[in-house]
């Protein structure tokens, strides 16, 4: 599968490039980020604050696309924005975290304290490097 394809299915509109959106997602993003960075891994907050760090970086991933000109409507249309931008490595890693997060929204499963908290780390580089490339004149 393509990026293109996502479009074609009509789960990738085009748009045009919206500077108030991608402002206010950063915004958001950077706000979750010391919301969750507060919260105190332990048996039974590891899994949700994994999960919601990943929906911090779908939500850095919809600013880069709303910047690139697309609105996105499914997690796995990133995997494939990421490899067309040359992030192959990324993407390979977002898919990772999309899978984690989906077993443990929809399937009940645990992510274990060390896990998480190794998840998150990387979650933060990816969003670092992800703000800092794409989107550093709005930072």
């Amino acid at each position: 599968m393509k990026f293109e394809d996502f479009i074609k299915k009509g789960k990738v509109r085009k748009i045009s490039e919206d500077n108030h959106l991608i402002l206010s997602l950063i915004e958001r993003a950077k706000k979750d980020i010391k919301l969750f960075g507060n919260i105190r891994l332990d048996d039974i907050s590891s899994s949700k604050v994994m999960t919601n760090h990943f929906d911090i970086l779908r939500t850095v991933l919809e600013a880069v696309s709303v910047k690139r000109g697309y609105k996105i409507y499914e997690h796995e249309a990133f995997t494939y924005l990421l490899k067309e931008i040359g992030e192959g490595q990324i993407s390979i890693r977002f898919d990772r975290y999309r899978k984690i997060r989906n077993r443990v929204n929809y399937y009940g499963e645990e992510v274990p304290i060390e896990k998480a908290r190794e998840f998150i780390n990387d979650i933060k580089k990816i969003i670092d490097y992800l703000l800092d490339k794409y989107l550093g004149e709005f930072k």
